[in-house]
């Protein structure tokens, strides 16, 4: 039992800390919009990684990181909600 009771005191101390973590009443929605903002943050904070991105985009890799950053931050355009 106080494994259990342990188990859940963490989960709810991870939901707390961490937005993206989910709960039971997390939508679809919410899921996917979590996805997408915590891909462009990895994207943004990770420098090969956004280097790798802009090549392949064409474009210089502070116009990549401005536009991942825009985006990210655009909450209510990131899916329609059913």
């Amino acid at each position: 039992m106080a494994d259990k009771l342990r188990a859940q005191q963490q989960l709810e101390a991870l939901q707390a800390r961490y937005v993206g973590t989910g709960h039971a009443d997390t939508t679809k929605f919410e899921w996917t919009s979590n996805i997408q903002r915590d891909s462009y943050a990895s994207y943004v904070g990770h420098p090969p990684l956004l280097s790798y991105m802009a090549i392949g985009m064409g474009e210089c890799r502070e116009k990549v990181r401005a536009q991942m950053i825009e985006v990210s931050s655009e909450e209510g355009d990131v899916g329609v909600e059913h």
